[in-house]
């Protein structure tokens, strides 16, 4: 059992199937802002973070970008690791699932699982979410229940892990424990579904084999969700015979608090706490669950190119902008929006014309009548109380994960303060003595409510405190006793150190800096990623040049991969030029010089390729988006989903019913948040590249393959 001084706070593993965005920021720089409060207070804190790196999705993933798993992963990882870095964020631990000790914790409560009697063989016939890594219970061609995408129809042998056995332990849970599920909405929906009946999880996988190997069975690996989230013990030493892993995990388990985004709450605090019980381990005492940060009112990611970068605020406003607009702007547990102009007008507001600005002022004066050095003088009650209530009301919501309401809390006091200054003001109060003494009153009680805003600010603001911390005489505040800040602590004579800005207003420009800068860094991104050619590079209206033969396909390379290279080869050859929903409507661009002798394929390489035979069953709009339509085709084993940029060509009620050809082992990729698994044939007729399907005169089978 752990210390009740010790506070151990986790932050989700991030998914490494792409790069970081601010959405997963966001947890990250609450954890970091609690965790560094707790240090504050004298706690034994330990901070964890890392990357999950297993499962089909990863193992696709990287298979489409011509890397091996682990080297993707790796690739992925390292960019979570440099940007929680360059951010400030102070994590005691970075655990990946790819490391021998989390394996080795794995295979541990796996065991354990099964020697206790809760793990058993049979198999699993049904649909399964390979985005979301979920099985669901739902018949085949149905979507997901969370994420809307496809799911596939999976048949295999699994051993299961009897989660029926604790639908009623998990109720009484919830009921006995109110707080282990924070905020309530999320309690009630999990309440909900486990109401709703509980079956048996499968908690392994045969088709594949990029994950942590059952032990004794290597043939299957251990379900992602299982392996993902034991992170939360591996980290500590779960699984470890050292003294020093065992006594790391005696000292912080359970973990006092476990943050998690709305999307994963089910797996924290039904698949999770089920294995713990199963387990006999203590129960994390709460799962608190963020909501999503939403731009243009989708949640951001990279399939809808809605992702913001974090370096591009860091580049222009600093991380302590980010950190501040984050926990100031979104309620905890809600959904939140972001753009670039609310970031700007809150920087403004509140840290430029706010507490930068009332820094600076009560320092200047400091600096020019008392010579820098902190004066007597006797402080003034009503501030006083208002330092009192705002740093009784901060922590009281920094508590309760209320941070927006514990920072609009403390920024009130800076406009008591900045209020004060001007009411008093100061500079106007002469020479004399009685003006003398009367001005010193007032810098002090400045002085030491500014001290009070900063030690409670510093948690959410590390860089921008630690800074005016250091102008105000009193040294490094991490290493500051911060524990009971109150009044008074603000020792006379203290002298100044040197002074300067601290919040830059931003100009007004700075919106347009930051789109431009998001942008080139996007492109730039783009063309870094070991990816293989898109669908939009290889069904252009123009012919490119030819490219130097292509090596070898290694042999763990998906058939996408070869696919996308074949057709490519196709498209250079052919008169009319095949398109997509990517490119279609662009512009044909001037043509290229006269190429050299165009490439040829093997009749192998064009037999990677699988055309088939399919029959448009639903077609309908791609909301906000003109030129796509949502296709349902059927090949006859199976209904694909397919995204096509044929909205302009074909009016969507014309297309039920119609035969058309897909090329039907592409790599799935995404479209305005809907995944396409395949891609339509059509030519590309004209200067405006007008795509018209491919069809047949005569009558064909459904699925059948074209050769």
């Amino acid at each position: 059992m752990s210390d009740t001084s010790s506070f151990y706070i986790t932050t989700p593993i991030y998914y490494v199937n792409a790069r970081p965005h601010i959405g997963h920021a966001y947890t990250t720089v609450v954890a970091d802002a609690i965790a560094r409060r707790k240090r504050a207070l004298g706690f034994d804190t330990w901070l964890l973070t890392g990357t999950d790196e297993h499962g089909q999705k990863i193992d696709r993933a990287a298979r489409q970008a011509g890397r091996s798993p682990l080297e993707f992963a790796t690739a992925v990882s390292s960019q979570f690791r440099s940007l929680w870095d360059r951010m400030g964020l102070r994590y005691d631990d970075y655990i990946r699932t790819t490391e021998e000790r989390h394996r080795k914790g794995v295979q541990k409560l796996f065991r354990v699982l099964q020697e206790r009697g809760f793990i058993y063989k049979g198999s699993y016939t049904g649909q399964y979410c390979v985005s979301d890594e979920l099985y669901v219970d739902a018949p085949p061609g149905s979507p997901c229940p969370d994420c809307g995408r496809i799911t596939e129809t999976v048949s295999e042998e699994n051993y299961f892990f009897k989660l029926s056995a604790f639908e009623h332990k998990l109720l009484d849970l919830y009921e006995q424990h109110p707080e282990f599920i924070r905020p309530e909405g999320r309690r009630n929906e999990v309440i909900s579904f486990v109401r709703g009946g509980l079956k048996d999880l499968s908690v392994s996988r045969t088709s594949f084999d990029w994950g942590v190997p059952v032990p004794g069975d290597p043939k299957h690996v251990i379900y992602v969700w299982m392996d993902a989230l034991a992170n939360y013990i591996t980290a500590l030493g779960y699984g470890s015979d050292a003294p020093e892993d065992q006594q790391r995990f005696a000292r912080y388990w359970p973990a006092s608090l476990q943050l998690v985004g709305k999307e994963i709450i089910r797996f924290h605090c039904v698949y999770w706490p089920a294995f713990l019980m199963a387990a006999g381990l203590a129960l994390p005492k709460s799962v608190a669950a963020n909501g999503w940060l939403l731009f243009e009112q989708s949640k951001m990611s990279k399939s809808r190119g809605n992702v913001v970068r974090a370096e591009t605020i860091i580049e222009i406003l600093g991380a302590d902008a980010l950190r501040y607009f984050l926990m100031r702007e979104v309620v905890f547990g809600q959904d939140g929006s972001f753009s670039f102009d609310a970031l700007v007008q809150r920087y403004n507001a509140d840290l430029a014309n706010g507490y930068g600005n009332l820094t600076s002022r009560i320092l200047a004066m400091i600096n020019q009548y008392f010579e820098g050095v902190v004066p007597h003088g006797e402080s003034d009650p009503r501030v006083m109380a208002a330092a009192d209530t705002a740093a009784h009301d901060f922590a009281r919501h920094f508590e309760a994960l209320d941070f927006s309401l514990a920072l609009e809390s403390l920024w009130g006091l800076v406009a008591v303060v900045d209020g004060y200054i001007t009411e008093r003001a100061p500079w106007k109060l002469g020479t004399t003595e009685d003006g003398a003494v009367r001005r010193a009153s007032i810098l002090y009680t400045c002085a030491e409510a500014l001290r009070i805003i900063t030690a409670l600010a510093y948690p959410v603001l590390p860089e921008a405190t630690a800074r005016i911390w250091a102008q105000l005489g009193l040294g490094n505040i991490g290493h500051a006793d911060l524990k009971n800040v109150h009044w008074g602590q603000l020792a006379p004579g203290t002298k100044l150190g040197p002074t300067g800005p601290i919040f830059p207003r931003a100009e007004k420009d700075t919106v347009k800096r930051m789109h431009d800068l998001e942008n080139n860094n996007t492109v730039k991104s783009a063309e870094a990623e070991a990816a293989p050619v898109s669908e939009a590079a290889v069904m252009t209206s123009t012919p490119a040049a030819p490219t130097p033969a292509p090596q070898p396909t290694p042999a763990d390379q998906s058939a996408a991969v070869a696919a996308s290279k074949a057709t490519e080869a196709i498209a250079a050859k052919a008169p009319a030029a095949l398109t997509t929903a990517a490119s279609l409507g662009t512009t044909t661009p001037e043509p290229p010089p006269p190429p050299p002798a165009k490439p040829t394929i093997t009749i192998d390489d064009f037999a990677k390729v699988e055309l088939r035979v399919g029959q448009v069953q639903v077609a309908e709009r791609v909301k906000g988006a003109d030129r796509l339509l949502r296709l349902e085709v059927n090949l006859g084993d199976e209904v694909r989903q397919i995204v096509a940029g044929i909205a302009e060509a074909y009016e969507p009620e014309t297309l039920v019913g119609r035969k058309v050809v897909i090329v039907a082992n592409l790599q799935p990729r995404k479209l305005r948040g809907l995944e396409s698994n395949g891609m339509i044939v059509a030519a590309s007729v004209g200067e405006k590249g007008k795509p018209v399907l491919a069809g047949f005169l005569e009558d064909i089978e459904i699925g059948a393959r074209l050769k």
